[in-house]
């Protein structure tokens, strides 16, 4: 399995065009021949594509280096150099292209088989056929190729779901991504936070799905940069709806609301202003349901012992189903 991995720097660069060729044909009468150099072929480029089968920018931190090939020179008898071969780099949906030097956003490959042209292969250069003149009538030139580009890139990964899972480590949203979804997510009984995204989807209908995404729990200071910090709080930017998940067997859930809210609100208004729904979980503990019952805006539910999912399921439908009428 490869490492999950969300930032990266890449280097790249486009071929070269190819030279045109100086050449002059070999026939009776014809001055010197006739010029007939061919051109040069144009240097390959280099194109970014977003590919929902790639999850992760591992390989580009891995092999953060690429270069197209270099078109080929022209040749005699008028025949054009072929082009350089031209390179695909694989990214994950969600990838946002930045300029290294002034950090500015180019582009978001924000759906399938999205293209960017990243270094574009230089023109090959124009052979000696396009140079005859009546006065040059043999021409001794032929053009270089142009330059390829070499840019330098920054790639940030934000994942794109419909649905984010926000609570304090151990609040339970790998078991509740478990017990919607197929995602195997790790699950311990003691508290440790997700260290990477995990993406589930859950089935509706035959038709009709939504992604769920358990993002690394959040701490107090989270928008500050503490804990995971901005690794956290970034990835639920693109979620359409939040689920905002309390453990009610915790000592104090109000306050643990509090944080979640407060730490979202810091790092963005926007954030958290999107539709939230509060989940109480744990209710298959008796201490937990006794605080809950005081709390009538909360859904509950026990991931563990799969209390309360249809409730839950039902109302992610229908705050999607208002998410997308307020976006017609």
């Amino acid at each position: 399995m490869k490492k999950f991995i969300d930032r990266a720097q890449i280097k790249v660069s486009s071929g070269n065009g190819g030279p045109g060729c100086v050449a002059f044909r070999r026939e009776k009468f014809v001055p010197k021949g006739g010029p007939d150099g061919g051109d040069g072929g144009k240097g390959g480029n280099v194109t970014f594509i977003a590919d929902i089968r790639v999850k992760t920018l591992y390989d580009i931190k891995n092999h953060p280096i690429f270069k197209a090939k270099n078109g080929i020179p022209g040749m005699g008898k008028k025949r054009s150099g072929s082009d350089g071969d031209s390179i695909t780099i694989k990214l994950p949906i969600g990838t946002l292209i930045k300029d290294k030097e002034t950090n500015e956003t180019i582009i978001d490959l924000n759906k399938d088989s999205m293209q960017f042209i990243a270094a574009k292969g230089g023109i090959g250069g124009r052979g000696n056929q396009h140079f005859a003149t009546s006065t040059n009538q043999a021409p001794r030139y032929a053009q270089p190729g142009y330059q390829g580009e070499e840019r330098e890139y920054l790639l940030e990964l934000k994942i794109i779901a419909d649905v984010g899972l926000v609570g304090l480590p151990n609040a339970g949203k790998s078991t509740l991504l478990k017990a919607l979804s197929r995602a195997n997510p790790k699950i311990a009984a003691y508290p440790f936070t997700t260290l990477i995204p995990n993406l589930g989807v859950v089935k509706l209908s035959e038709f009709e799905t939504f992604i769920i995404a358990d993002i690394p729990g959040i701490i107090e200071g989270a928008s500050e940069g503490k804990g995971l910090g901005m690794d956290f709080l970034r990835h639920i930017e693109r979620t359409r709806i939040l689920i905002l998940m309390v453990d009610f067997f915790s000592d104090d859930p109000e306050e643990t609301e509090k944080i979640l809210m407060n730490e979202l609100s810091t790092y963005s208004k926007k954030l958290a202003e999107k539709p939230i729904i509060k989940v109480a979980n744990k209710m298959d503990l008796n201490e937990a349901r006794e605080k809950a019952d005081s709390h009538p805006s909360y859904i509950k539910i026990s991931g563990a012992a799969h209390i309360g999912l249809d409730e839950l399921i039902n109302k992610i439908r229908h705050e999607l189903s208002q998410v997308d009428e307020g976006n017609e």
